[in-house]
């Protein structure tokens, strides 16, 4: 199986990959912006606060590098609304493809943009917000996890926001914070995403605008060098939190975020960088650099290296289709399907399914899988959003969800692991010989092996129990 020729997300974008660059302010200019588009996926240049000769430069610098497909991000509640109706105005001038906002959902400003026929899309931290969003006008819905770096807006982990949002809302549903790797995306469309929005990896590249000080703390830092804080909160609304790499400053080692007078640490072409204030290091600037906010999701433990951006989208494609290569028959011995449960099977196993059969049971199958893909995740205790151990699960969803096609999902699937090694046993002898037989009889030593682990891991099997 390949990764899917395009999703919702794909087609309303016009992009090829599933995979959004996030637009983080001052970060995302048209250098990485046109990147990442010239390698499939789809940018949004993260004007916050930005002056409109800014945003008309750097739409006009995609444009004649030949880029028709981008969008530019804006936050209302982070900008003085002088400059933000200058900015929306603009954007309309400018005749910009899409527009992504954040924070408050202001549903007159998606109306506005629609009226103009630019797409909106709309991140959110809750399911409530994804459904007003969505209700407002808004084409598409980034669902943000808590891992996420830089302005946080919820407190749900992604693995529990991302179900959820997406079955609240009938519109694309994009997935959102601490995501880096082909497994990340992978599990994000088998949870039913449409793709994934990438910050934090695309910010450690050499396209990106952010200051190489920051991108080698990137490099250098794992998932546990993260927090969660309000401390940065100049040009913000008081309480927002955002994810940074932890420094002094968020120790409380150069004192509290409300002193007076505010202290200068840094200078952007004549304009003052504050201690506690939202700027993130950029290439524009100079200053104490480690002072400053140094956002990362979780997933920054993933990156290691600062490389081109159109590497980390080949990256994360290739290890996605080693994934789902993983699930093909076509790399299974032919003493492989060799394998017989008929020993399992009541008096009518000999008779083979048909077709429309053969699809009802791999749907039943893919079914048990996504429970037990949700539960895996449920169970996890890690920082990043998608644990390892699940990816090989979404992998195994995806190939199933494929094969299965239109075929109606149950109403109820197997319940838990060994429901699930069950339910193929009795029905593995009950497919016609060749490939697909072969796969689910892989599938069911896959799972045999989890149902193994788990075994020995209860406590009356540990070491000493009684």
């Amino acid at each position: 199986m390949t990764l899917p020729a395009s999703t919702a997300a794909t087609r309303l974008l016009g992009c090829r990959l599933p995979i959004i660059l996030a637009g983080m302010g001052g970060v995302a200019r048209s250098g990485l912006v046109g990147a990442v588009t010239a390698a499939g996926g789809f940018g949004f240049l993260g004007m916050v606060r930005e002056p409109v000769a800014l945003i008309r430069r750097e739409v006009e610098a995609l444009r004649c590098a030949g880029h028709d497909n981008f969008g530019v991000n804006i936050i209302p509640a982070s900008t003085p609304p002088d400059l933000l109706e200058q900015q929306v105005a603009a954007l309309i001038d400018l005749r910009v493809p899409a527009v992504a906002l954040f924070w408050d959902i202001d549903a007159a400003l998606v109306a506005r943009f629609r009226a103009a026929g630019i797409i909106v899309a709309y991140q959110v931290g809750t399911a409530d917000e994804a459904v007003t969003a969505a209700q407002a006008g808004a084409s598409l819905i980034i669902a943000q996890g808590v891992e996420a770096g830089g302005h946080v807006r919820g407190t749900v982990p992604l693995r529990d926001l991302l179900p959820a949002v997406v079955e609240a809302v009938d519109v694309p549903v994009l997935a959102a914070g601490g995501l880096a790797t082909g497994g990340d995306l992978l599990t994000a469309l088998a949870l039913g995403a449409d793709g994934i929005v990438l910050g934090t990896a695309l910010m450690a590249t050499t396209e990106s605008f952010a200051h190489d000080a920051h991108k080698r703390h990137l490099a250098a830092a794992t998932g546990a060098d993260t927090i969660l804080t309000d401390m940065f909160h100049i040009n913000w609304p008081r309480g927002a939190n955002v994810r940074v790499l932890k420094s002094a400053v968020t120790a409380g080692r150069r004192g509290p975020p409300d002193a007076a007078p505010r202290t200068v640490i840094g200078d952007e072409e004549g304009r003052p960088i504050y201690l506690f204030s939202t700027d993130s290091p950029l290439r524009s600037m100079t200053g104490d650099f480690d002072a400053m906010a140094l956002y990362a999701g979780t997933g920054v433990g993933q990156i290691r290296e600062i490389v081109p951006a159109a590497a980390r989208l080949a990256a994360i494609m290739s290890d996605a289709v080693a994934l789902l290569a993983a699930t093909s028959a076509a790399d299974i011995p032919s003493s492989a399907s060799a394998v017989c449960y008929a020993g399992e099977m009541s008096g009518d196993y000999m008779g083979t399914l048909d077709a429309a059969e053969t699809a009802t049971l791999v749907a039943t199958v893919e079914a048990g899988l996504a429970g037990l893909l949700r539960a895996t995740l449920a169970a996890s205790k890690d920082a990043t959003p998608f644990t390892g151990s699940a990816h090989a699960l979404a992998a195994w969803c995806l190939a199933l969800r494929d094969m299965a096609g239109a075929a109606p999902r149950p109403a109820a699937p197997p319940a838990d692991l060994a429901a699930l090694v069950s339910a193929l046993s009795q029905a593995i002898p009950r497919l016609p010989e060749g490939a697909m037989r072969e796969r689910m009889s892989q599938l069911r030593r896959v799972l045999d092996e989890r149902l193994l682990r788990a075994i020995v891991a209860a406590p009356r099997f540990a070491v000493g129990a009684e």
